[in-house]
This record gives C-alpha cells, structure tokens and sequence, in this order.
C-alpha cells in the first residue's frame, strides 16, 4: 500500500502524531511508502530524513500557498531539485478556500490580511502572475515531477490539465475533486479522468466532508475508473491513524459494491507508479 496524501507534525494545525510517529504506523501496518503533505512549507528534507531511517518510501513535495511564496517557481526549484516529487497548487490559501470559510494561514493572524491566491481562468491573461504560473508548470514537467491540483476551482483544474497536456507532464493528480473545494460533480470528473487525469479520492472526505456518503464517493470512484487513487488525507487528531482511515474507506467503498482488488491498487500500485515509477 502507498498513501498520496498523509499530514503529520509538526504542522501549523493538530496532529495526530509526529513524522516518525506516522511513519511507524505505516511501516506496522505493512504498507511501502507514503507522501507526507503540509500546506505551508516544503515537507521535501522531512521526508527524506523519514526516509533514510524508517526504510520506507517517504516522499515529500510542495504546496503553493503564501508561506513558501504562492505560486514560486524559486520554492517549486529547490524543493524539485532536492528530492521532491509532488507540486500541490495553492490548498489553504486558493481563493476557493477563502470562499468556502475553509482554515487558512491567516486565521492565526489577522494582520496578514485575505489575500488569495489562483490561476487562469480566475487569473486575466495579462496578470503578471501567469508568468510563474507557467514556469512553475514547466519545472513539474523538466523533473518528471506529479502536479496535483490543490484546492482551485474546477475551471482552474481543467486549465491546468490543458496546460499539463500541451507541456508535457505526465503525472497530473486531481486532488480531492469531489471534497468541498473544488466541489465537482462526477460527469465532470469522469471526463477529466478520460482525457488522462488521475483522480483522488480521500478518506477525510468520508470522515469529515459535511453531507459526503459512501454512496456519493462510489459514483466518483466509477468515474475515475481506472484511474482512481486512493488516499487518507489522514493526521488529523479526531480521525483514525492514517492506515486504518484508509482501510475504512476501502471497506467503505467495497460495501458499495466496488471491487475490492481493483480498490486496492488504487491505494497501492496506481499511486506508487503515479510517483514514484
């Protein structure tokens, strides 16, 4: 089993353990390897260190959000160039974030004020942040690197599958397509998922997403079809340790119906190849 998506501390949130902590869960429960995530700094060193002393696969990337610069191809360079292999657009800090009163940054301060960040379409053509929007992209794509698409829109997730497309990356996760940002419905994911995007579905959507069912994941799992990923997007102190929220959305999903071997290899050898081959 491989896990895309795991949070640990220490993070500016609660957590429900510390990376060797999580990773020691992970390695009891039997799994290869997993993608730590934080949304506001390069979990790149972490993960390597993680990685060096668990024995397990721990990869590590970014999230484009204020604290590292928003969307920085200088943060997106180094983080790529020391090991990292997973580039998430904006999440706590998107403008769909914003909108939906979802945690970000500067609830802890307000003197940093609600700046938002997007991408085209949100973006004009002419603002000067399309700039590092495409270099940023056109790194992902020189190191072979996953972009997964964060909580933007889904005129911004389509755009970036667009843009992926035409330069080259072949690695283009839909993060959480169905969960409250970005809010799509399963039509439009099935068509994303035809034209070459993996789709993701995670277990804190199950857990804590107001008005999700098994039921409602199921159609977007049936949408992704062979292209669906699953994930925890676990660490949070009032979900399970991150294994066992994966395996109750497996169970979850089987209970609707799924096949659970094809549900496995969404949660082990579709998103190891995703990052990692």
């Amino acid at each position: 089993m491989f896990d895309v998506h795991v949070h640990a501390a220490p993070d500016v949130l609660d957590r429900i353990g510390f990376d060797d902590q999580i990773g020691a869960s992970y390695a009891a429960a039997g799994y290869s390897g997993f993608v730590l995530k934080a949304h506001h700094e390069s979990t790149v060193g972490r993960a390597s260190a993680l990685s060096r002393s668990s024995g397990l696969d721990v990869v590590g990337g970014l999230a484009l959000n204020r604290a590292v610069g928003g969307v920085n191809p200088a943060a997106v360079l180094s983080a790529l160039s020391t090991g990292g292999r997973v580039v998430w657009f904006p999440t706590a800090d998107s403008h769909t974030q914003e909108s939906a009163g979802l945690p970000r940054l500067r609830d802890l301060d307000g003197r940093l004020g609600r700046a938002a960040l997007a991408v085209p379409p949100v973006l004009a053509p002419d603002d000067p942040a399309v700039r590092d929007v495409a270099h940023v992209l056109d790194l992902i794509a020189e190191h072979d690197a996953v972009l997964c698409t964060g909580h933007v829109s889904a005129a911004e997730c389509r755009w970036l599958l667009d843009e992926a497309r035409r330069r080259g990356i072949g690695r283009f996760l839909l993060t959480h397509p169905s969960y409250t940002v970005p809010g799509m419905a399963a039509p439009e994911i099935a068509e994303l998922a035809e034209r070459g995007a993996h789709v993701e579905i995670t277990a804190y959507q199950l857990l804590h997403q107001p008005g999700m069912t098994a039921a409602r994941l199921a159609a977007v799992a049936r949408a992704a079809g062979p292209r669906l990923v699953l994930a925890s997007d676990a660490g949070q102190p009032d979900s399970p340790e991150p294994p066992a929220a994966l395996e109750r959305l497996i169970a979850a999903l089987t209970a609707e119906g799924l096949d659970p071997g094809q549900l496995r290899d969404a949660a082990s050898g579709i998103p190891r190849r995703l990052v990692l081959a």
